[in-house]
């Protein structure tokens, strides 16, 4: 395997625009799909990306434009994955050319639906990736402030650090750091809860709770997600490492955060329906709250913020009545 070798950028949203903001900084040239040729055409017109993030211009010189996978996958060793969870699956089904011999990135922070598996697990096996060609990228990282190039932080996971270590050079520039992890699955799932737990956050700042209240429930969030993950992956994990609690409060607190903004929405007393339509861009965290519900059946851990927003979103329960049990709990 040529590693990292020829990266391709697969999806043509917020953030992986940033992604290849941030690649191109390293690389001479990348290979980038996008779904639409006509998205394609306006990129290659305008220097930049028609619908998202569209004050990173770009050198179209040192892109090749693909809306072929298949076609990319061949042409490609490194494969970095940014395309929203709900559809991962849509994009994978056109595929044809085998990826055991490409190394697999994952910046999505989802789980792929019907099967509740991670995306690198997913990847594991029904594509026959082994763990070592395997990586995630975690924040906390907002693609708008990479858009500033403000002073920003990922982590890289994967089973091997040699391969961790690459790509953190790949990652690193002036107003990026990057470091290194082999907690590839509690940074995964973490990269999915914090996603839900600020959902809860727009909710609570929607409803007029205070910044008192918010303290109190992103200590309790925290706590939350630590349980899940000792009960799911048993790792030596520091919870308050930037990729766990920084990623937590950056998407809580941040006016980026979609999910914050979609709850917020819920809070205010928008249906769920409504709120999704006035929304430009997905809120993973819908989708990751019940994919996580579901998992925890099996596992049982105890998650009171999470039962909270499963009623709220999918048994249309109150939030009015709902937050004033589970404030009940906090400590």
């Amino acid at each position: 395997m040529n590693f990292p070798g020829k990266i391709a950028v697969i999806g043509g949203g917020s953030w992986a625009t940033a992604i290849a903001k941030i690649v191109l900084s390293t690389q001479p040239q990348i290979n980038w799909y996008m779904r639409r040729p006509d998205r394609i055409e306006d990129f290659k017109r305008m220097k930049h990306n028609p619908v998202y993030l569209s004050s990173i211009t770009f050198d179209t010189n040192c892109i090749e434009f693909y809306s072929n996978i298949n076609q990319i996958v061949k042409e490609s060793d490194t494969l970095i994955f940014v395309t929203p969870s709900p559809f991962i699956k849509q994009h994978l089904n056109k595929l044809k050319t085998p990826l055991t011999d490409k190394f697999i990135i994952s910046a999505i922070k989802g789980i792929v639906p019907d099967e509740n598996m991670l995306i690198t697990d997913y990847f594991t096996e029904y594509y026959k990736v082994t763990e070592d060609n395997i990586a995630i990228v975690a924040g906390p990282c907002h693609a708008e402030e990479i858009a500033l190039e403000r002073l920003s932080y990922l982590t890289i996971a994967c089973k091997d650090l040699q391969k961790a270590g690459i790509l953190c050079k790949t990652f690193s520039n002036p107003y990026l750091k990057s470091s290194c992890s082999q907690d590839v699955t509690g940074i995964e799932y973490a990269s999915v809860l914090k996603n839900i737990y600020a959902i809860v956050a727009g909710i609570c700042h929607g409803m007029k709770y205070g910044d008192n209240f918010q303290a109190v429930f992103l200590s309790n969030a925290i706590k939350e997600m630590q349980r899940f993950l000792d009960t799911i992956h048993t790792f030596e994990r520091d919870i308050t490492d930037s990729a766990y609690l920084g990623d937590l409060l950056v998407t809580a607190y941040s006016r980026y955060s979609r999910n914050r903004t979609f709850g917020t929405m819920i809070g205010k007393g928008y249906s769920v329906k409504t709120a999704q339509l006035e929304m430009e861009m997905i809120a993973e965290g819908y989708y990751g709250t019940k994919r996580i519900y579901e998992i925890n059946k099996k596992y049982q851990a105890e998650m009171p913020i999470l039962d909270a927003l499963y009623d709220i979103l999918y048994e249309r329960k109150s939030p009015v009545t709902t937050f004033r049990r589970l404030t009940e709990t906090f400590k």
